[in-house]
């Protein structure tokens, strides 16, 4: 399924950017964000209701991808998923791998995915599409599309915009980034192939400076 040999060669500059970012901070972020699922139930929630709906639609394993240091894709994995990670930073695949060794972690991009034709029940991209300028956005959710079985589920996070329509950009912590109306990205999971089966917005934590989203969606052609 997966070719762990990536190859980086004519890829867009800010990717590069951003996996030198990562690369810089991972083991930083590892340390911060290792327990950050403990204290968000409504995380947890959209996570089980994931993986109780790939479950029964029986359709393949699950895919996290923009897995940083391995957290979500071990947190499914004890949701009984057939998981596996994938992200653009080596560092974070190295720390994922040494936490989570019976796991596996692969390095490779949202836009070129080294998965065959739908052989995903399922994918996660857990704040990963933030960091896709926003014209990219339609190929990279027809890339998710490919590698979906019929009927396999999408789930998204991200950081939501001020308008109902908007895409903002934002000084993420890390590199750029780019917070989404729920409704507009919502269209585009339409216009790729899903449809709709659940959004959540919930109100920003202490720590969070805006509304967090979550867009659950199935692959229906």
């Amino acid at each position: 399924m997966l070719d762990s040999t990536a190859d980086f060669a004519g890829e867009f500059a800010d990717v590069t950017a951003t996996r030198s970012a990562y690369d810089d901070v991972a083991d930083l972020y590892a340390e911060l964000f290792r327990h950050q699922l403990d204290g968000q139930p409504l995380d947890r929630a959209m996570l089980g209701v994931f993986a109780e709906l790939v479950a029964d639609n029986g359709s393949g394993p699950v895919a996290d991808l923009g897995c940083g240091p391995g957290r979500v894709t071990a947190h499914l994995a004890t949701l009984d998923m057939q998981v596996f990670g994938i992200d653009l930073s080596s560092r974070m695949i190295a720390l994922a791998r040494a936490e989570y060794p019976h796991l596996s972690f692969d390095q490779g991009s949202l836009e070129q995915l080294p998965i065959g034709d739908g052989e995903l029940g399922g994918i996660v991209a857990w704040y990963s599409l933030i960091h896709i300028p926003p014209d990219r956005v339609p190929q990279v959710l027809d890339e998710f599309s490919r590698v979906l079985a019929g009927k396999g589920h999408l789930l998204l996070a991200f950081q939501t915009a001020d308008l109902s329509e908007a895409v903002q950009a934002f000084d993420h912590k890390v590199t750029c980034a780019y917070r989404w109306a729920p409704k507009r990205l919502a269209r585009l999971l339409t216009d790729a192939g899903f449809t709709m089966v659940a959004r959540m917005v919930r109100e920003p934590r202490p720590d969070e400076r805006f509304g967090q989203a979550y867009l659950l969606a199935a692959k229906v052609r």
